[in-house]
């Protein structure tokens, strides 16, 4: 018997499955936060919150329209913190994460897992009813042969 002769294609579900988890991997991968820092090995053109120990003068917050046009920092998660470093008494801006924003990814990422979990669960349903319906078929045969 040659190889693969007793297959049969994937039901139309399982087409639809795979779509499903596809997107949910594109979702997900266009939610994560996008890190480009490239460092130099000098330290001079390192930040001094990388070098050295610093203060937070001022919170994480939200950067103005302003800041997020002008200051890189504010680019990969659109809030920052104003902090001193200690040794050089250096101001700096450090790109942060807020609470905020974490708490909508959070939800973000429950609510894709929950829409998932919904489509699978018809998923099941609709494949427990055919199978049913195909077991119903073959004892009405059985019946009717008798």
């Amino acid at each position: 018997m040659p190889t693969g002769a007793g297959r049969r294609s994937l039901p139309q579900g399982s087409h639809l499955c795979w779509l499903l988890c596809a997107f949910t991997l594109k979702l997900c991968q266009a939610e994560a936060p996008v890190r480009a820092e490239k460092l130099s090995v000098s330290t001079s053109n390192l930040p001094c919150w990388l070098v050295e120990e610093f203060v937070v003068a001022e919170e994480c917050a939200p950067c103005s329209n302003f800041q997020a046009k002008t200051t890189p920092e504010c680019g990969s998660t659109g809030y920052v913190e104003k902090i001193t470093c200690s040794s050089s008494k250096r101001n700096e801006l450090k790109s942060c994460r807020s609470a905020l924003m974490e708490q909508h990814l959070f939800w973000k990422f429950e609510g894709a897992v929950v829409g998932v979990a919904l489509v699978f669960a018809c998923l099941v349903i609709l494949r427990q009813r055919q199978l049913d319906r195909k077991a119903l078929e073959k004892v009405r045969k059985q019946i009717e042969s008798i």
